[in-house]
């Protein structure tokens, strides 16, 4: 792989330096975190508790690579914003989130609470921080009108979501946008001292995920069990991307918006090639492969809740803008994803860093 960002960057950029992380217990939140703690940056994490005892932040004991762990609601705005303002950070990282698609049907208006008000909530606290900052809002490519024509979508197309959780993340963007147009405009940086920038990436796969209703997540948990995975819709189309891909673009942002507050303080897509697509069903193949083990079957219901059946990215901005392009492809992040899960030898921990040192 051709390094678009290298460790000696981005610990340039981050060592001792204070970066506030909500979302930290989460699975891209928890390595996320490793990454931050092997660049010597001082992490303080915001979150909920994991919600299973075996998930990746338990795994890599994540309070130990915290200076601060801090479990609570992102909708307890008070509570954010004390711990927030008091930590005087750098870098906010806003990775707090109801991340599926499926509970965001069984759970509408907790969706919306939590990835529009909760982004909301971030921003009030970083208008009381007195101090420059960079903060970074991690968003989803499923915050764009999708009409499913095969195009990709770039950074002003319009926004919209079919589903709740599509939805809530446009919503958030719609706060994003306001908030940075509102209290950190641009013109107006020497006095706010902040930049604010939106993320959209999606479709990450990698070792340590044990979401429900996740392609991934649910062929482990089927081989582990000696069953057959059912594939809901196997003929989807996702730009599937290693989980280090999207965490080294916001760690590349976050830097490049250090540097130039003024510059960087927009939205940015981080998707992989566009031709680079595989469906469902090659994608279980794939990693079945690789992994050793596993069989499928199709079990689509034309009646079950919408999900899109194609989704795609144009990080044409990214590139030019940040210097950013996809280092994986889609075969090679399944191939790490499976030897992740396959590998039984070794700890959680030291598979993810063995993974981050060769991907950095």
């Amino acid at each position: 792989m051709e390094k678009v960002v290298t460790a000696g960057d981005l610990r340039r950029a981050y060592s001792g330096k204070r970066v506030f992380l909500t979302g930290h217990t989460g699975f891209k939140g928890a390595w996320m975190l490793q990454i931050l703690h092997w660049l010597g940056a001082n992490v303080k994490g915001y979150a909920l508790a994991p919600e299973k005892s075996h998930d990746l932040y338990n795994q890599i004991n994540g309070d130990k690579l915290c200076y601060s762990s801090v479990i609570a609601d992102i909708s307890d705005k008070q509570k954010l914003q004390t711990e927030l303002v008091r930590f005087e950070p750098d870098f906010v990282f806003h990775l707090a989130a109801q991340p599926l698609v499926r509970r965001g049907y069984d759970m509408p208006s907790y969706t919306f609470m939590v990835n529009a008000q909760g982004t909301a909530h971030v921003l009030d606290a970083m208008r009381n921080l007195p101090k420059p900052a960079a903060g970074v809002m991690i968003t989803t490519d499923k915050v764009y009108d999708n009409p499913e024509r095969g195009m990709p979508f770039a950074e002003d197309d319009k926004l919209g979501g079919y589903d709740p959780y599509s939805a809530s993340k446009a919503a958030a963007e719609i706060v994003i946008y306001s908030y940075r147009r509102s209290f950190f405009n641009i013109a107006k940086h020497s006095d706010h001292k902040k930049s604010i920038a939106a993320a959209r990436a999606g479709n990450v796969i990698g070792g340590g995920d044990y979401s429900d209703d996740r392609i991934v997540c649910d062929i482990v948990r089927a081989i582990s069990f000696g069953e057959t995975v059912g594939l809901r819709n196997p003929a989807s189309v996702r730009p599937w991307q290693h989980v280090l891909e999207p965490l080294g673009a916001y760690l590349l942002l976050g830097a490049r918006m250090a540097a130039d507050p003024v510059k960087y303080s927009t939205a940015y897509n981080f998707g992989p090639n566009p031709e680079d697509m595989l469906t469902v069903e090659e994608l279980t193949k794939i990693f079945m492969q690789h992994y050793g083990a596993g069989s499928y079957k199709d079990v689509s219901d034309s009646g079950a809740l919408h999900e899109a059946k194609l989704l795609l990215l144009d990080s044409s901005k990214a590139k030019e803008q940040l210097g950013w392009q996809s280092q994986m492809d889609a075969r090679t992040a399944i191939q790490w994803t499976a030897e992740w899960y396959a590998d039984k030898h070794h700890t959680a921990a030291d598979k993810c860093m063995k993974q981050i040192e060769a991907y950095f």
